[in-house]
């Protein structure tokens, strides 16, 4: 199954054709209806739709269906009407205008601070307007699922690319951990040392003050108590563990529940386990690689927060 991006768009469109019905307005140009779909990244689901007044009753059957083919990011639906007819306006007749100019002084002869009328208002007023058909709603079902194919091929594209980043930077987290992997033993028995030798010179300025077989046990406890806190295998055991997991979960794709929340949480870990790495740390090559797992990992983070 594929990986989804939660950035996408797309947009569909078809003619109207005209309501011929008994009641209905004389014919005036053709309409073109046009339905846009923007969609980006989100935690959660938030749809908004930005539509004229003739479409608003049908914003809870497009919620529906949008609801069902997305589960995360934040999705904007635009729908529009515009006429297909050629933008020049026709010479409006002189009855026209002096129905107008009537209507405009019993307006104002009511209310008196009315602003006149406009060219703008006359040229609109006076040209023939053409209202939706009343069965507008499949029209308008149909173009969202044609936006919605378009959407989820495009997210779908967009997801296989991240997910080929995604594999890229595990694949050099893994040479990163394989890395340190050989150095925690001679870390760990460098550090010893290290401490039993500072040990001695200590013991050796208190004269004999202590047993030396107590001085030296007590040493040794010491140093293998530093040598544990200093020991990061559990730590690169974790990071192996949860590469392994999210290579799980790019292979099954789409087929594992919530596989941007999982990849979102798996980062955390990561993260958290290379903070401790880098804690603990007694070398500068081993803070060198938790430095650039961290950067690895940053990498990651950005790109998994586009994934559905």
């Amino acid at each position: 199954m594929p990986i989804y991006s939660m950035t996408g768009y797309a947009s569909a469109q078809d003619e109207l054709h005209p309501d011929t019905t008994e009641n209905a307005a004389p014919a005036g140009p053709a309409l073109r209806l046009g339905l846009e779909i923007r969609s980006v990244n989100s935690r959660f689901l938030d749809l908004s739709f930005k539509m004229p007044e003739e479409l608003r009753q049908h914003e809870a059957a497009l919620r529906e269906l949008v609801t069902k083919h997305l589960k995360r990011g934040k999705v904007e639906v635009r729908a529009h009407i515009e006429s297909t007819a050629d933008t020049t306006f026709a010479d409006p007749t002189p009855r026209m205008l002096q129905r107008l100019s009537a209507l405009q002084d019993t307006v104002h002869a009511w209310l008196p601070k009315a602003n006149p009328l406009s060219v703008s208002d006359v040229l609109r007023l006076t040209t023939a307007q053409t209202a939706p058909p009343a069965d507008i709603g499949p029209t308008v079902l149909k173009l969202a699922q044609t936006a919605l194919k378009q959407l989820s091929a495009g997210r779908e594209r967009e997801g296989a690319r991240l997910a080929e980043t995604l594999r890229d930077r595990l694949s050099q987290l893994r040479v990163l951990a394989t890395q340190a992997a050989p150095l925690v033993p001679q870390l760990v028995e460098q550090q010893r040392l290290k401490f039993l030798e500072r040990w001695r010179e200590a013991m050796a300025l208190t004269e004999g003050t202590a047993l030396p077989e107590a001085a030296q046990d007590r040493a040794l406890t010491e140093a293998t108590s530093f040598a544990i806190r200093i020991d990061v295998a559990e730590e690169l055991t974790r990071l192996v563990s949860h590469f392994d997991e999210m290579d799980d979960l790019l292979a099954k794709g789409g087929k594992a529940e919530g596989v941007g929340k999982r990849l979102d949480f798996l980062i955390q870990e990561l993260h958290r386990e290379a903070n401790t790495l880098g804690s603990k740390s007694a070398t500068m090559e081993m803070t060198r690689i938790s430095v650039d797992m961290k950067v690895l990992i940053e990498q990651l983070r950005e790109q998994v927060q586009n994934i559905e």
